[in-house]
């Protein structure tokens, strides 16, 4: 009861400070500046806090996300700063929180933002494996961020409208990462892949990036748990894979646990090369991963505490008062490959590891915050 008084007080003024123009825990949008527009950033926060409201039923909650959400959705469906063409994986994700509030609401201009983000889908490139481009700035590349952002919401709009018609593709795509990205030897998943393998972080004979980064690990356990959720038994060796996937992954993921606090470091393997940190938001999404998995009947059921271990440390490390407001620390802002500088003082999103320990650390962003509140909903419901 205590931890659960802490985990909404902490949310309640997160809340309380932000508005749909002007959200607190868009830590790229608060820096430079940018106007509000749909984002994969808020879509993380929003369904985090839905979560908290299936696990509490507290009806301030889903009040909170139909609200923030109306701002970015016109009545015709079309979304405040989308822009299809943009073929940006990222861009589907906000879209998974829109199911819940159809549901509740009935509000006919949510499904049709459904149908947009779904025609998107359609017509997204592929690499030649058949697996979505992250981004059309992009091509060619699969980063393990897109599995979360578009697999999930693609098969639960199969599920409601297209009699999972598209059910096989979703699968594959999960296939052909655990045939490319996957390290035999760790069991780990590279960040990224580049098909061409002429991106400058990529490796020249296999296309993967350099290392293995936490939060994509956790993107794509995320990934897997969630489609899980959605995916029918009836399609029974493709279902069973998935949670074979998801398994290993986990298993291998705990072999790289801080003896201590059972958390992740912010590149996974290399706990103890100097400038390496503790890092929230990769520990808060494997944490929610396992216990989640335990509790859907996806993994042992030891696995929920497992989970739980790894949460407790976040409440006890990670979740801190500062001038009397509890705020989340020891999030990554952001980290990439290629594209755009990088944010910290080493300029090349080249996926070494100097590259990942210099993004800047902040508190309260909703990466970190988000799979937080995941893993909080699975702590507390019943």
């Amino acid at each position: 009861m205590k931890d659960r008084k802490k985990i909404e007080a902490f949310l309640d003024h997160l809340i309380s400070v932000s508005t749909p123009s002007q959200p607190a825990w868009n830590k790229e949008a608060v820096l430079e500046g940018t106007a509000p527009k749909w984002n994969y950033i808020d879509g993380c926060m929003i369904k985090g806090i839905l979560e908290m409201y299936h696990a509490t039923k507290e009806e301030k909650y889903i009040w909170f996300a139909e609200s923030f959400i109306d701002y970015y959705v016109k009545e015709d469906g079309t979304l405040l700063g989308y822009d299809l063409k943009e073929l940006n994986c990222d861009n589907i994700n906000q879209g998974k929180v829109l199911f819940d509030l159809l549901d509740y609401s009935k509000k006919e201009k949510y499904k049709k933002a459904l149908d947009l983000l779904y025609s998107q889908i359609m017509v997204q490139p592929r690499t030649k494996e058949g697996n979505f481009w992250h981004k059309k700035i992009y091509p060619y590349q699969i980063w393990l961020d897109g599995l979360y952002m578009v697999q999930p919401f693609y098969l639960e709009y199969e599920k409601r409208f297209n009699g999972y018609k598209n059910y096989l593709d979703v699968f594959k795509q999960f296939e052909n990462v655990q045939k490319i990205m996957k390290n035999e030897e760790t069991g780990l998943f590279y960040h990224g892949y580049d098909e061409t393998k002429e991106m400058f972080w990529a490796d020249k004979k296999t296309g993967l990036s350099k290392n293995f980064w936490t939060r994509s690990l956790g993107w794509y356990s995320m990934a897997l748990v969630d489609t899980l959720e959605v995916m029918d038994e009836q399609f029974f060796m493709e279902y069973r894979s998935l949670q074979l996937n998801l398994k290993e992954l986990l298993d291998s993921l705990i072999n790289f646990q801080d003896k201590e606090t059972k958390m992740f470091y912010q590149v996974t393997t290399k706990g103890d090369r100097a400038g390496n940190y503790l890092e929230t938001s990769g520990s808060c999404a494997i944490a929610y991963s396992l216990m989640k998995g335990a509790k859907c009947g996806h993994l042992p059921e030891e696995y929920f505490n497992y989970g739980k271990d790894i949460f407790e440390s976040v409440l006890k490390y990670k979740l801190e008062e500062k001038n009397g407001i509890l705020v989340l620390k020891d999030i990554c802002l952001i980290a990439g490959l290629g594209g755009m500088p990088g944010k910290g003082n080493y300029k090349d999103r080249d996926g070494s590891f100097e590259y990942y320990i210099s993004e800047p650390i902040v508190d309260d962003d909703a990466k970190g915050v988000a799979p937080f509140l995941f893993a909080a909903a699975y702590s507390i419901a019943p």
